[in-house]
This record gives C-alpha cells, structure tokens and sequence, in this order.
C-alpha cells in the first residue's frame, strides 16, 4: 500500500495526553505505525496488543490496506478479531486467517462517483493514472506502476474498468488509486480535493504521489466511529495511533492519540500526543505506559 519512508524526525520520550478516561478502544494504524519498515510486529508489541486485549481493552486495526493484505497481523488478533481496511471502506472479520476473511460492512464507492472523480482529477492533473480496488479485485490502467506487489485481475482504461459491464461488475468498489509521476505529493492531494470536492473522500498513506478515493464520508474515523456506537464506546474511550494524512480524521476524532515519530506534520498537528517511531515499538510505548497507569 505504501512505502514507509521517515518523513520527520523521531522524538524520544512519548507526549502524552492529559486526558484521564479509562480507554475501552485503541486504534491503531499498520504501515509506518504499528508495523516496523520491515513490516513486522515486534515481540514487544505483540504482547503489548495482548496484554491490552487482557486488560479488556479491545484493539482495531485501522489501515488502508486491503483486506488480503492483513495477513502481517492475523496471527495477532485478539477477542472480536475485526479490521478497518480500506481507510473505513470495510470492516473484516480476520479470524478465517489469510484468504478466508469475511466482510463484516462494506461502504462502497458509487461507480458514478468514481466516474466521476477519475474525468474530474484527469483534467486538473493531466498524467494521472488509475486502479481500482474491489472487495475481491484489483483491476489497473496499463501504465499504472508496479506499486503493490501483486498481478492485476484486468488492465484496462479506468473507465472500462467501472463501466457496467465491466469484468467484477458486481463486486463493490471500495477505492480507486491515482498515482501521479511528477507532483508533489501533498500538492497532488489538495488539488485533488479541490478537483473532487464531495463527490468522492480523498486522501493518502504513501510518501508518493499516490491518492486513495472512498466514497462520500468514507474514512477511517467514520467507519471508527460506527464500530464503536455499536459497542457503546464513546470517542473519548478510544485511544488512536497514526503516521499519514489518512490517520488525521481518525487521531482528531479520539480522546487521545498519538503521532509517530516518524509521522507527516499534518499527523503530528492532529494528534493530542506524540509517542516514538514505529520502528522503536512507539505503539507498545504507550501501550504500556496506559496499563501502568491503571488505565
């Protein structure tokens, strides 16, 4: 999904909130959070992630990826077992373990409105090319790079990839990609929001010029939001970790958060605290600090 390149500097000791109310929730980010660059959870974070679950706090992984892409934390999951994938286009259930997930929500973006977004962004950003991602697929235009590892069901033009009768047709669409070659990254994102105003949500996890667009109020933080109602969670009992422009919504919206060391400025603004980079177990830090606290 994303590459993990540093883009600030770690800090050394974790910030933490003032906030006192007893976390029933953490949310927790993947790549560049949760995960080391090597995409590994660290002995020391999985038994933090344990030692939370035991302490009747349960633990959301809240990523951009895909579901078929959760096989870095399926050995870890705990109680409940669900995932945000997507940036909160669906809720997974993990327990079947790699290839035997099971969609749990799924809020899709409308093909007219991913029409829509792909005519709008080739006209403000001449070069743009396209994917798109589905519950089970992953269809891209031909000159879309070799960003994620994986072979393509169908290369086509991305408005054959959305048309009607377009192969997958009846599968949900959960996002389209946009990678641009030449724009700076954080530029490529407001011109894109600009260009695709309510027609689509617009954001990114990846220090290239690659965007990632859900359907209308799709995020992680909305989707975050609706899991917790379920359970009767409040916002402020969530406690939420991230590193990337798709984490902001989410660490604004919890009681407490916290940035990476190693998260974008934009993250670092949002977020109530500050913990160390994901490479030094930065979530686990915390973790641990909350359960010794007696939260």
């Amino acid at each position: 999904m994303r590459e993990n390149d540093p883009v600030t500097s770690a800090t050394r000791q974790p910030q933490t909130p003032a906030a006192a109310v007893r976390p029933r929730l953490i949310a927790t980010d993947l790549d560049g959070t949760l995960l080391r660059d090597d995409k590994s959870v660290s002995p020391r974070t999985i038994a933090a992630l344990a030692s939370a679950e035991e302490a009747g706090i349960e633990v959301f992984f809240v990523t951009g990826r895909p579901a078929r892409w959760m096989d870095v934390v399926s050995d870890h999951v705990h109680g409940h077992g669900l995932a945000i994938c997507g940036n909160g286009a669906a809720v997974v259930d993990l327990h079947g373990g790699p290839g035997a997930h099971r969609f749990v929500k799924v809020r899709e973006l409308a093909r007219e409105n991913a029409l829509d977004a792909v005519r709008l962004l080739r006209e403000a950003a001449p070069g743009t090319v396209y994917a798109v991602e589905q519950t089970y697929g992953f269809y891209q235009e031909p000159d879309y790079p070799k960003l994620h590892m994986e072979i393509p069901d169908n290369l086509a033009p991305a408005e054959h990839l959305l048309a009607p009768d377009a192969p997958g047709a009846g599968e949900p669409v959960l996002k389209i990609l946009a990678y641009h070659r030449t724009i700076d990254p954080d530029a490529f994102l407001t011109l894109a929001r600009l260009a695709i105003g309510d027609r689509a949500n617009v954001t990114r996890s990846s220090p290239s010029a690659l965007l990632e667009i859900s359907g209308p109020g799709v995020s992680k933080a909305s989707t975050l939001a609706l899991c917790c109602a379920e359970r009767g969670i409040s916002h402020e009992e969530v406690v939420a970790f991230g590193d990337m422009p798709n984490d902001v919504e989410m660490l604004t919206w919890a009681g407490q958060s916290y940035a990476m060391g190693n998260a974008h400025p934009d993250v670092v603004a949002a977020a109530s605290g500050r913990t160390v980079a994901n490479n030094e177990d930065g979530v686990a830090v915390v973790i641990e600090q909350l359960l010794a606290e007696g939260h």
